[in-house]
């Protein structure tokens, strides 16, 4: 008895419309025996809203038949954080009790706005809105983050 063939299941992050058959998505896919410019295209043209460069996390299933689907998830929450705070990168060391162990407030309303995209996330539907922002406060706090009421 032969073993059926199996979809295969790529992971990448790549820029909103900016995906090119250059590292790492050319080899990625290459190896799975997929045209890279064949997602290239579709993805940019499915990214076309957001800002370019956005890191956007894609689900890519690869069939036997070398066709394959992706799935787009919601930008990574630590970006959409400092994005919110208008700065590039998170503490070295946060949370050390020092005065520089915080890099910027956050009201409650932008975790909430960033609870909204996350919940656009298929397998976020399912979850209540208060996990979710009690999920990005736990984030927000490890990056050195202050939530403020």
């Amino acid at each position: 008895m032969s073993q059926a063939a199996k979809n295969l299941l790529v992971k990448l992050i790549v820029g909103a419309g900016q995906a090119a058959p250059s590292p790492p998505v050319g080899p990625a896919l290459g190896s799975k025996g997929i045209k890279a410019i064949d997602f290239c295209k579709e993805f940019n043209a499915r990214t076309a809203q957001y800002q370019p460069g956005v890191p956007i996390p894609v689900l890519i299933t690869v069939r036997p038949d070398r066709s394959f689907t992706f799935e787009m998830k919601s930008p990574p929450t630590g970006y959409l954080l400092l994005k919110a705070l208008g700065i590039e990168k998170g503490h070295g060391t946060p949370n050390t009790g020092t005065k520089g162990g915080s890099i910027g407030q956050l009201s409650l309303k932008h975790v909430y706005e960033i609870a909204k995209i996350k919940k656009t996330d298929s397998r976020h539907v399912a979850l209540e809105m208060e996990g979710i922002v009690k999920s990005i406060i736990g984030v927000a706090k490890s990056m050195g983050i202050e939530v403020v009421p």
